[in-house]
């Protein structure tokens, strides 16, 4: 319903792990793009566009330092857990639930 407060949906890309104080996303990142920006969900995944090319680890990086403006967090506390050499990219942030919310606005 709308209006009703909270959501209980969580979106699937999104998980936080409170007694690690991690939180895990499931991103699909287009590298090469005019800019780097969030596009919204993508196949179970959140699409994040990154104007970098994928050679040479470039793309990763510049997913890293756009994560870190983006989220006003250290980029120390984000690590690519799974998928650095594919589109498909699990993302792991150390942090407390207060991520939950500025993630969950992104899409």
């Amino acid at each position: 319903m709308r209006g009703t407060g909270h959501a209980n949906h969580k979106p699937v890309w999104l998980r936080y792990d409170a007694a690690a104080r991690r939180l895990s996303l499931t991103l699909h990142v287009q590298p090469d793009a005019r800019r780097s920006e969030i596009a919204g969900p993508h196949g179970g995944a959140l699409k994040v566009k990154i104007a970098a090319p994928a050679t040479d680890n470039r793309a990763n990086a510049e997913l890293v330092e756009f994560l870190s403006e983006t989220l006003a967090i250290s980029k120390s506390a984000i690590t690519i857990r799974h998928g650095a050499t594919s589109r498909r990219k699990l993302v792991e942030i150390s942090g407390g639930p207060e991520l939950m919310t500025k993630i969950a606005a992104l899409k």
